[in-house]
């Protein structure tokens, strides 16, 4: 029988699909664990860990081929609807009726579960106020922004109240501001509901909030404690370093993390650079490495023991670095040193009486790496789909690569990589006839294209015969970067190229980066992971279609009012928030 004192009991719990080659691979390895009741309990890993595959154990949607699973005191094996009747789950996305209202999808999901209406009211209604969508209940959810529709995914999720909640990376491609709406949200229900939820995330920050942490890797628990149980693994080995004035921090992140024999992770924090030492190398042996920089030891962070964990794990390798030759732009763009690559003035764009930009002027520098951040809706991807040429804009300048777009766009296009949020690839096609089909597009020769996609498959280690709907997202991400550099662009656009990426994905991914700036290339990135904005020379912060700041990291953070002691997720916030406090009273005065 189940402990009173526990909510989910698993024992030797294997779950196996069929591989990309036809043999059978463990997504789930002889997982144990115990979660407690009225706990949140944070499930952490990178992609392929089998976070979801064990949540879909959970619910009863998967059987397991080995072990048990018991929740809330049932056999999910044999009472998967006895299960099912007192959870509620979410998954990656969200599960919405995008032609349904916001009060559509809430009475369906009442509907489905069968609340009474006497008691839907008062749920619906609460969930209404406690996500603040009460004003939107007649707007379709296909026109909700993100951090919207992550906010009535979960009021549908629960329309009814559960005894366990699951959520399956809730915050996977939503702003700072609708992370910290979400996780307010959370603990008013655990402190009045006495809920019981289990959240997989991408997010440290987020697990640091959990009772309870599981760090899984191959389909196996690496790790489980509290926070600060696991974030002692890391003590003693970790610093903080000032790279010299006039040296970006990421190169001293390169650097750094191209050294795995000594250092197992490096990540950009505040102009400074924040690493973790391997606990087998010397402290001794820093000064070498590091150079003119000065360092000295720091508190350690769950995310250090994260990132320690899964190096230590052999099955999780170090990336290779990478070789900037191989992704450096054949030939340059035509604009001369000093120019612009990039040269937007007062560009607009409205969709009926919508205006998503407005008035919008920015420029970007070759070899530059400029970040375009913004809460959802903010008009981020609008802006990006215009420097690409693939919407026209409805007044302004705009120049890529020294082309006009209102009458050079097919010569702009020629010069621009481009990774969309969805990825564009194609699911049934191989890695090789993906990248085959992408340099054909672009317009390579038969012996180009046989020598970028050997060169590309190699820089990102992809395996040729694969199907890309089998790939993992950290490499359908791969695949995506690949086929958008196939032609060996000055310029890169990256639209969210990180959501959904786990971090030890994401540290190759900004290695990637680096390199590709050092070898001239320009590169126009929005994330929604507030420290990936630490890698950029600039950011831009947009809302509702404004500017609010053009600036470096630190002028942005100084413009927060907090300087080098806040982190970019708080400067962010506090940028848009002065902003929006700003325009509310000048409404009012008007």
């Amino acid at each position: 029988m189940t402990s009173p004192s526990a909510t989910v009991i698993v024992e030797g719990l294997t779950r196996l699909f069929d591989g990309p080659d036809g043999k059978p691979f463990r997504a789930l390895d002889a997982v144990d664990l115990t979660v407690r009741a009225g706990t949140l309990t944070a499930l952490v890993g990178p992609d392929g860990a089998g976070k979801t595959t064990l949540m879909r154990c959970l619910t009863g949607l998967l059987r397991p081929d080995e072990g048990s699973v018991r929740v809330l005191g049932h056999d999910a094996l044999r009472e998967p609807q006895a299960i099912q009747d007192r959870i509620s789950y979410m998954p990656q996305r969200f599960g919405l009726y995008e032609d349904l209202t916001v009060q559509e999808n809430l009475d369906l999901y009442a509907d489905l579960h069968g609340v009474p209406q006497d008691v839907r009211r008062d749920r619906i209604g609460r969930m209404l106020d406690l996500t603040d969508m009460a004003r939107f209940t007649a707007r379709p959810a296909g026109k909700l922004s993100g951090g919207m529709k992550q906010k009535l995914g979960l009021a549908c999720t629960l329309v009814r109240s559960p005894d366990l909640l699951l959520l399956d990376e809730p915050s996977v491609g939503v702003d700072p501001i609708s992370r910290r709406d979400l996780w307010a949200i959370l603990a008013d229900l655990i402190a009045h509901d006495n809920l019981s939820v289990i959240v997989s995330t991408a997010y440290m920050d987020e697990a640091e909030r959990c009772d309870d942490v599981f760090v899984l890797n191959g389909g196996r628990v690496l790790a489980q404690g509290t926070p600060a149980e696991l974030t002692r693994q890391a003590q003693g080995l970790t610093y903080t370093a000032t790279p010299p004035p006039g040296t970006p921090a990421r190169f001293l992140q390169a650097r750094l993390i191209d050294a795995p024999e000594r250092i197992i992770d490096a990540v950009p924090r505040g102009g400074d650079v924040w690493f973790v030492r391997q606990p087998e190398a010397p402290e001794a042996e820093l000064g070498a490495l590091l150079g003119d920089a000065a360092w000295h030891p720091r508190s350690e962070a769950l995310e250090d023991a994260f990132m320690l964990l899964l190096r230590q794990d052999q099955r999780t390798p170090h990336p290779a670095p990478v070789e900037a030759e191989a992704l450096a732009p054949t030939g340059n763009s035509g604009q001369t040193d000093d120019a612009p690559e990039i040269r937007v003035r007062d560009l607009v764009r409205r969709f009926g009486d919508f205006t998503a930009v407005a008035s919008t002027s920015f420029d970007v520098r070759r070899g530059e790496i400029f970040g375009l951040l913004g809460p959802n809706g903010a008009g981020k991807t609008t802006t990006f789909r215009m420097l690409c040429g693939l919407l026209p804009a409805t007044s302004g300048t705009l120049e890529v690569a020294g082309h006009n777009l209102r009458t050079g766009r097919a010569r702009a296009r020629s010069a621009i990589g481009y990774v969309a949020q969805k990825f564009a690839l194609y699911e049934n096609l191989t890695v090789r006839e993906n990248l085959e089909f992408f340099a054909g597009a672009y317009g390579l020769g038969f012996l180009e294209t046989r020598r970028r996609v050997r060169a590309v498959m190699a820089q990102f280690e992809l395996e040729p015969g694969l199907l890309a709907r089998t790939l993992p997202l950290g490499y359908k991400q791969r695949l995506a970067m690949a086929a958008g550099l196939i032609h060996s662009p000055p310029i890169l656009f990256l639209d969210e190229p990180t959501s959904g990426i786990d971090p030890l994905a994401r540290r190759a991914f900004w290695r990637s980066i680096t390199s590709l700036a050092r070898a001239g290339v320009t590169v126009i990135v929005t994330t929604h992971f507030m420290e990936e904005a630490e890698y950029c020379d600039r950011i831009a912060i947009q809302d509702a279609g404004r500017m609010l700041i053009v600036g470096t990291p630190r002028e942005v953070r100084d413009a927060a009012g907090g300087g080098g002691d806040i982190d970019m997720n708080q400067a962010f916030i506090a940028i848009v928030e002065q902003a929006r406090a700003a325009e509310a009273q000048g409404q009012a005065a008007a």
